[in-house]
């Protein structure tokens, strides 16, 4: 009998040293320094007071990875996708995201196990924090901004084809509910000239949003407004978005925040869901399954599939519930206010 094919398993043995390569990378600025100019290992190890041998071997990973490119001489630099996406200076930068998942879902996934056992998130376990992951992350200025940066580059992935894989031209008003920095209303606004926008934050992430905001051709259309979603009354819209708030939560609170947004629509107004949608046997794709895992770690929510979608937003009202995949790494789920 032949043996099955170990690559998958040896795959996954190592798929944590890949990402903790780049991490680490990351993290002590190197794509930051070879963006400015090429260098050899020796000289920023100089640079940044590290071990210059060990350096190099940090450096030869990232290479393998397609991160980096080595001369003969020996002269690292940043190929394409290093640049683009793990200089911190990059408008589409993901270095804010690396940023959180090392110091917060590596050693949370750490303890998947307890959570598996107990049916709970870890952070409380892990860091020894009351309250919620995203209570740490805005407890300062500095946390928030990193965090914000990191959704921000995440969200220039998908937000374009969120808006663009349905015809949102009869909506003339957007409100996106928890917008953070404002990709979906930018790409909404940018891609429909008619359509105006507010981004819906609490008060402290909204600076970030009107930094964004206000480097858009759409700048005129868009505003933002504080609020709580949960509790203060929401602006007036015949088009809301939410874009990863619902895989946040178990669905007794979906259903409250949805009963929330179908009563402030008038007729005919909708509801926007971008996410990523489980199969309908819950096994894949990866993406998914995995940011379901993430959820649980993290918070109390999950990730759904299209089904469980439309039996929560028909549980509050909604009509003509249509999911539709994107092709980026969240998928657009629309769903309409009875005329």
């Amino acid at each position: 009998m032949t043996p099955a094919d170990p690559a998958p398993v040896l795959d996954l043995i190592e798929a944590f040293r890949r990402s903790k390569t780049m991490f680490t990378a990351v993290r002590l600025g190197l794509f930051d320094r070879l963006e400015q100019r090429p260098a050899r290992a020796a000289e920023l190890a100089a640079q940044i007071g590290a071990d210059a041998g060990a350096l190099e071997r940090l450096l030869e990973g990232c290479a393998s990875l397609g991160l980096l490119e080595r001369s003969a001489e020996g002269v690292f630099a940043n190929t394409a996708t290093a640049s683009e996406y793990l200089v911190r200076s990059s408008p589409r930068t993901l270095a804010g995201y690396i940023l959180y998942s090392d110091d917060a879902l590596y050693p949370l996934w750490g303890d998947l196990e307890g959570a598996v056992r107990e049916g709970r998130p870890r952070w409380e376990k892990i860091f020894g924090a009351r309250g919620s992951i995203f209570d740490h992350f805005y407890r300062t200025e500095e946390a928030r901004a990193a965090f914000l940066s990191g959704m921000h580059g995440l969200g220039l992935l998908s937000s374009p084809a969120v808006v663009r894989v349905f015809n949102l031209n009869r909506f003339d008003t957007l409100v996106d509910l928890g917008g953070g920095t404002g990709h979906l209303a930018i790409a909404a606004c940018e891609r429909y000239g008619r359509m105006q926008a507010i981004v819906y934050d609490l008060p402290e992430v909204l600076p970030s949003a009107r930094q964004h905001i206000e480097a858009s051709p759409a700048r005129e259309r868009i505003t933002c407004q504080a609020g709580d979603f949960f509790r203060d009354a929401l602006p007036q819209a015949s088009l809301y978005a939410l874009g990863r708030v619902l895989h946040d939560w178990d669905d007794a609170r979906c259903r409250e925040l949805l009963a929330r947004v179908h009563e402030a629509l008038p007729p005919g107004g909708a509801v926007l869901i971008a996410e990523k949608i489980l199969d309908e046997d819950r096994c894949g794709p990866v993406s998914a399954t995995m940011q379901s895992l993430n959820m649980l770690v993290c918070t109390e929510g999950r990730e759904r599939t299209e089904s469980e979608f439309r039996a929560l937003l028909e549980g509050c009202g909604f009509r003509h519930v249509e999911a539709r995949r994107t092709g980026a790494p969240l998928d657009a789920i629309l769903a309409r206010r009875e005329q």
